[in-house]
């Protein structure tokens, strides 16, 4: 993982199209009424999101881990007409932050918000996916995956958040470091399963990119 200078951080972000203003608002709020608003994916992930889904033009997209809205506003830019954006987070308490920006967000009706347990509603989904972002519990990242990945459409795409966990996913684990070794288990799983090819990029705290072959 690089360690950027702030320099370099903004030089990056003068180079990259710009946050627009309800994302930059959002950010905003995210900052002053969320305890771990570092947890917001921000301006250059959350283009990188965008412009996948523009590639992608999916329509149907799952998102594990809503927080307060920002990667769900970003990844619905890209869907196809017609197409939904299935949203869930188990925590309520920053809801109705998402709730506000998603409904001024003009294609805000294109998102579906879920309140609870991921692995409880994803398997009542009848819905075929063509994208599906992991960015919940990272202690359940290996169960994530083995339902997103029965509900992905062959040629789709899972990008996940956060695998390399500030680098302690090189170190030996604690025993008692549950969200560390549930990750290098994630990482392996994914490095050994012939159903896919993947890509792990250095981009924030790591995001794994997968397609399903």
């Amino acid at each position: 993982m690089i360690d950027l200078s702030k320099d370099f951080l903004n030089y990056i972000s003068s180079h990259s199209s710009p946050e627009d203003s309800l994302l930059q608002e959002l950010t905003r709020t995210t900052h002053l009424h969320a305890m771990h608003a570092r947890m917001l994916s921000g301006h250059i992930q959350g283009k990188f999101l965008e412009l996948i889904s523009k590639m992608i033009s999916p329509s149907n997209i799952l998102e594990i881990g809503t927080f307060t809205g920002y990667s769900a506003i970003c990844m619905a830019k890209g869907l196809a007409s017609g197409g939904v954006l299935h949203t869930i987070d188990t925590d309520d308490e920053l809801r109705y932050i998402a709730e506000d920006f998603i409904s001024r967000f003009s294609d805000g009706d294109k998102i579906k918000l879920y309140t609870g347990d991921a692995l409880q509603i994803i398997p009542q989904m009848d819905i075929l996916f063509d994208l599906v972002f992991i960015d919940g519990d990272k202690r359940e990242y290996t169960a994530y995956y083995r339902l997103a990945i029965e509900k992905l459409r062959k040629g789709g795409y899972i990008i996940a958040d956060n695998v390399l966990w500030s680098g302690k996913v090189l170190e030996n684990a604690k025993s008692n470091d549950r969200f560390t070794m549930e990750l290098q288990t994630f990482n392996d799983l994914v490095q050994n399963d012939s159903r896919v090819e993947n890509l792990l990029l250095p981009i924030r705290d790591g995001m794994m990119i997968v397609r399903k072959i």
